[in-house]
């Protein structure tokens, strides 16, 4: 639904439409999506219209970015921190030589 909406607006049959799936389970499904504040919804009439709403989709984006940046830099502290052990541990083998 998400992936149709990301389109443009769309009503619940045409959401529905390519899943096979009921318009009481694909309002169920809306729903769901609004308690999570992706999608908006509006009745005009009888007819039940659907859009994406981004803002939260932008703030996971912009966490997950904050928390890649935090984990690149922990694994290349680490990785200076494996050179120097392993450059240790190759000298103290030579020296036993």
């Amino acid at each position: 639904m998400l992936r149709q909406l990301a389109d443009g607006e769309r009503n619940l049959s045409e959401l529905s439409a390519p899943l096979r799936m009921s318009f009481p389970a694909a309002s169920k499904h809306v729903r769901v999506l609004e308690r999570a504040r992706l999608v908006r919804r509006r009745v005009a009439g009888r007819t039940h219209i659907c859009r994406m709403n981004t803002d939260p989709l932008k703030q996971i984006q912009e966490w997950t970015e904050k928390t890649r940046r935090h984990w690149e830099q922990n694994f290349q502290r680490l990785d200076a921190v494996l050179e120097v052990l392993t450059a240790a541990e190759t000298r103290t083998k030579g020296d036993r030589r």
